[in-house]
């Protein structure tokens, strides 16, 4: 293609070529928007591979800041991802992918709370018209720590998330995910050490490694239960939290906590769903434990669960993500 040919499809002077170009004047108008093609409703015919029904569908982590509720009753901005999905009836292509984003933000200035989540959900269902509908809304929730002898403090941040679950009888499940980082001094390491020490005048070091339980609640019809409630639910099951702001005096307390508080993974599962069973605010719940051992080269985990009918399943499917 010479100069002038090049030139001219660019600046669009030849009318029987394409035209390369951006039209930043370009006024989509009514009729204009009607005659575009829409794949998502093109029919059955169009349906590649089997033509089944699809569980779910839809978008995931689009993020947003949103504002979410203390326990104190106040507003909380912070950086939300969110994945929203809706179930798929055979027949139909597709769905519109950029209406589940569109119909969340038309709540974006609202206060979120589990309970707002089957507000949207029901739009969802009205809006793109399916059966099912998720809701997952991810966010990390920070809460001021006082350091344990010191006279300091610092921001501990909590991985959280609020799921909400729509059925085909526009039932509404709504749950709360989070994620409790803590010390796991072993138990038989620790008798070990003092067996050394005792018996031959040895100095051993018992192993600890840091730990996480992964909390997944249902809560309740009419409670309200907050981040900041987990999170003490927590502490007074497992009570080693990791420490934000150390000093000497504040390291050795916490060697002195583990010690008075040893326990394998499955000491920990069970500490936790004492508490939360204990709640009456809590309806189901599953609890996923991972100890990330120093001593071996592989990691210590248990599940447990209320063992609600159709509740929680007590499995979680990658341990994995619960490295810390």
């Amino acid at each position: 293609m010479d100069s002038q040919n090049s030139q001219d499809l660019g600046n669009g002077a030849a009318s029987d070529k394409l035209q390369r170009r951006y039209d930043s004047s370009f006024i989509v108008k009514q009729d204009y928007k009607n005659s575009l093609p829409d794949m998502q409703n093109s029919g059955a015919s169009t349906i590649q591979g089997a033509n089944v029904p699809i569980l779910q569908v839809g978008i995931s982590n689009f993020k947003l800041p949103l504002r979410f509720l203390t326990r104190a009753q106040e507003q909380l901005p912070l950086e939300a991802s969110v994945t929203g999905t809706v179930s798929l009836a055979a027949d139909f292509k597709g769905i519109n992918m950029s209406r589940i984003m569109r119909v969340f933000y038309e709540y974006e200035e609202r206060v979120f709370t589990p309970e707002l989540l089957e507000e949207i959900l029901s739009e969802y269902k009205a809006q793109i018209g399916c059966s099912r509908a998720r809701l997952k809304l991810s966010f990390s929730y920070p809460i001021r720590k006082p350091s344990l002898r010191s006279d300091l403090s610092g921001w501990q941040y909590y991985d959280c998330a609020y799921e909400g679950i729509i059925d085909d009888l526009d039932v509404f499940t709504r749950r709360i995910h989070f994620d409790f980082i803590y010390s796991s001094a072993c138990p038989c390491s620790a008798d070990l050490a003092e067996h050394a020490r005792e018996s031959r005048n040895i100095y051993a070091v018992p192993h600890s490694q840091r730990s996480k339980a992964r909390v997944s609640v249902q809560v309740r019809k009419g409670a309200f239960l907050s981040v900041e409630d987990l999170q003490e639910l927590c502490l007074r099951a497992l009570m080693t939290e990791t420490q934000v702001m150390v000093k000497r005096e504040d390291e050795q307390a916490f060697a002195e906590m583990n010690g008075a508080q040893l326990k394998f993974v499955e000491d920990s599962a069970r500490l936790v769903y004492e508490q939360l069973d204990a709640d009456a605010r809590i309806s189901d719940f599953q609890v996923a434990c991972a100890h990330l051992e120093s001593l071996h080269s592989h990691d210590a985990v248990a599940v447990i669960n209320k063992g609600v009918e159709r509740g929680f399943p007590g499995t979680i499917d990658d341990f994995r993500s619960l490295l810390c």
